[in-house]
């Protein structure tokens, strides 16, 4: 009889894990003090689908071939699988990141993704493009949003460990150098790029307030060389020595000031990875990487295939092996590359992820 009762008790309570599976994904934060959260902040390099929710996007990815190579289906993620935020989801035992933008109810006890393609720290970047993309002080707005969200679903409280442990990683600037609204040339580079840099140590002191203390910046990788600077006809073949200059200070400018804003704000924790060291390693020499092909882009048209418009420009191409190429449009990098930049992040030495990695930040 006992026997009976107890095999009846494991038929209920199976059947209730199946009717009731979201249960058993979402994190218990009281009996998982160890979860760690990923706010994922930023432009093209980081967005998963957030600007194939807005009325003609700047930049969208949400068509063959991008996502052929995991996903087998365009997700909006720009590139031919996954991001470098996917491949740090799953070191920290997260599920990939949803998009904010996507419809329906969701928890975001794992994190939510802000990024949108085409986003710059500064509001002028894109000016006049607004509903097309989400700059940056825009998708800290949503996090403020998010954070009451979450304080509904699982306390103050809890929501205050939440956000202190989880981690903040933002991708921005590329756009303010390479596209943008306003000349730069009009201002001195070093006034320019303090623009930059102000507005991020600004969006910084704002996700402090609301609780975050722990971040990851990705310095701008060195996009003077990607396929699409290639294939203007004044540097045709060669790199965009003004692009280089500017990228250069920024990530100067960029890795002082976090020392800087670490120095003032004590429970300030942050992983600045060196996007454009790996990338120009991986550039000038592909084979020791794993690559064949460091200055044609995969899918494109044109010299380099430096077309910014993959899967639509006339008479645009795709390569056949994607895991030889280090660029897979015009500018973005393949999964092959976003997954070895990863693995930096997580556990690289301290010339690239200083002053520490994100592994190590999260073990002190």
């Amino acid at each position: 009889m006992a026997n009976s009762r107890f095999h009846n008790y494991l038929l209920v309570l199976w059947a209730s894990l199946l009717l009731h599976p979201s249960s058993q994904s979402q994190p218990n934060l009281h009996s998982h003090r160890n979860h760690v959260a990923l706010f994922i902040f930023g432009d093209s390099l980081f967005d998963v689908g957030n600007n194939n929710y807005l009325k003609s996007p700047i930049g969208s990815a949400n068509f063959w071939p991008y996502g052929e190579t995991f996903f087998k289906h365009p997700t909006g993620r720009v590139s031919d699988g996954r991001l470098i935020i996917d491949f740090i989801a799953e070191y920290l035992k997260l599920p990939l990141i949803f998009p904010y933008l996507q419809p329906g109810n969701h928890q975001f006890t794992d994190g939510v993704n802000f990024a949108s393609g085409g986003a710059g720290a500064l509001v002028e970047t894109h000016q006049g493009d607004e509903g097309r993309v989400i700059d940056l002080k825009k998708q800290v707005s949503y996090l403020k949003n998010v954070k009451h969200q979450i304080k509904k679903q699982i306390g103050g409280e809890e929501t205050k460990t939440l956000l202190s442990k989880a981690i903040y990683i933002i991708s921005i600037g590329g756009n303010d150098y390479a596209a943008p609204s306003i000349e730069f040339e009009s201002f001195p580079k070093e006034d320019y790029v303090e623009m930059v840099i102000g507005n991020l140590t600004s969006v910084i002191k704002d996700i402090y307030k609301i609780g975050g203390r722990k971040f990851v910046f990705v310095g701008v990788g060195s996009f003077d060389c990607a396929p699409i600077m290639r294939s203007l006809e004044e540097h045709r073949g060669s790199c965009n020595k003004e692009i280089k200059a500017m990228i250069e200070l920024h990530n100067l400018k960029l890795s002082n000031t976090l020392k800087e804003i670490q120095g003032r704000l004590k429970e300030f924790h942050y992983v600045f990875f060196d996007f454009y060291t790996t990338l120009s390693e991986r550039i000038s020499n592909p084979s020791k990487f794993g690559f064949k092909e460091a200055k044609v882009a995969c899918c494109g048209a044109g010299p380099y295939r430096g077309d910014s418009n993959c899967g639509l420009a006339k008479g645009f191409e795709v390569c056949h092996d994607v895991s030889e190429y280090i660029f897979f449009d015009s500018i973005h990098p393949t999964e092959k590359v976003y997954k070895q930049l990863a693995n930096l992040i997580w556990n690289g030495s301290h010339n690239v992820s200083r002053p520490c990695n994100l592994k190590e930040m999260l073990e002190a």
